[in-house]
C-alpha cells in the first residue's frame, strides 16, 4: 500500500493527492497534523534520503524560526527533534511506495513508479 504523508492544506500534497487518484491509484493519507510524525518512519525516511533533503528551509515554518533553533540543527538526530515538534519543517508529501520512498511531487517520477 502506498502512503502519502502530509498536511492536507500544502498545495503540493493536494496536488499529488489529485494526480494520485486522477490515475487511479489506492493510496492512504497520514495527515501529520491529526497523527503526528511516526518516530519509526521518520529514522527510515532520514536513512533513505538524508535529513539535509528531508528538512524543508525552504518554507515558511522553517523561516520562522528562530536563529537559534535552526542553528541547533546540525545533525540527523538534531533534525529529527526538530521535524517531530514541527512537522511542517517536513519536505511534502514524503510517500512510501512498494520500491521506496520520494520527497516531493513529480509526476514525472511518479508516473514511473506507477506503471511498474
Amino acid at each position: 500500500m502506498i502512503i502519502l504523508y502530509g498536511i492536507p492544506n500544502c498545495d503540493t500534497v493536494k496536488k499529488a493527492r489529485a494526480w494520485l487518484t486522477a490515475q487511479g491509484v489506492n493510496y492512504q493519507f497520514h495527515d501529520f497534523k491529526k497523527q503526528g510524525v511516526p518516530p519509526e518512519r521518520l529514522a527510515v525516511w532520514t536513512q533513505a534520503a538524508g535529513w539535509d533533503k528531508l528538512l524543508n528551509r525552504q518554507g515558511t515554518t522553517w523561516r520562522k524560526l528562530d536563529p537559534a533553533t535552526q542553528a541547533a540543527v546540525h545533525d540527523a538526530a538534531t533534525a529529527q527533534t526538530l521535524m517531530r515538534a514541527n512537522p511542517s519543517v517536513i519536505k511534502r508529501p514524503v510517500v512510501e511506495w512498494d520500491t521506496g520512498i520520494t520527497l516531493g511531487f513529480d509526476v514525472a517520477g511518479w508516473a514511473a513508479r506507477v506503471r511498474t
